[in-house]
């Protein structure tokens, strides 16, 4: 069993990550300096080398606890045991609701990538990373109505979803996520009755 002491290291990286993702999602990664998180978590700054040798690690871990709790949502709704259509209707509801909480503030992720435009950074290397999962986790749902044409839909599908995070901050969000789910809707519709099997033409 940990120590009072060991187990205090745990407690002020938690502090830190909490104060970092906080500010970063309301402010901009760049805009948020390190003493201002060693400030707020109330901790030092060797505390906060002691976890993370740099900000980047600081972002890393953000982005990290930010891409835990998608999956979660999108594991809810994978659990719920609806049908393949209901189950992207509840990922699509849980996304909207995302977008009317308060202190919404658009994607993470691409506010994320809008900062660190650089390919080759680690940052921008995790944003890729957690848009494939989310691109293949939709695809996988899709594919249980039919298979074909599964990969172009979930496409459709994530580029709804970045239009109403990135409108959603700037518009009447509850507008936003009634045009969100109509085209989530649609999509569906038209997907199911599409026999992506017949030649094209035909």
């Amino acid at each position: 069993m940990p120590t009072p002491s060991e187990g205090r290291p745990s407690e002020a990286r938690s502090r830190l990550l909490d104060t970092a993702t906080r500010l970063f999602y309301a402010e901009g990664i760049h805009a948020v300096g390190i003493d201002r998180i060693v400030a707020e978590a109330q901790v030092t700054r060797a505390t906060l080398y002691r976890h993370f040798p740099g900000k980047e690690d600081l972002v890393l871990a953000y982005l990290n606890e930010v891409d835990r709790a998608m999956r979660g949502q999108a594991d809810e709704a994978v659990t719920a045991g609806l049908p393949a259509a209901g189950t992207i209707r509840a990922l699509s509801e849980s996304i909207a609701q995302s977008i009317q909480a308060p202190g919404f503030r658009g994607c993470a992720f691409l506010n994320a990538a809008a900062e660190y435009p650089d390919p080759e950074s680690p940052v921008h290397k995790a944003v890729l990373a957690h848009r494939q999962w989310f691109l293949e986790t939709v695809t996988e749902l899709l594919a249980n109505i039919q298979e074909t044409g599964a990969e172009p839909a979930a496409r459709h599908f994530v580029m709804m979803r970045d239009g109403a995070m990135a409108a959603g901050c700037l518009f009447d969000p509850v507008l936003i996520c009634e045009t969100f789910l109509h085209g989530v809707e649609r999509l569906l519709k038209v997907y199911a009755a599409t026999d992506y099997s017949a030649p094209a033409g035909a």
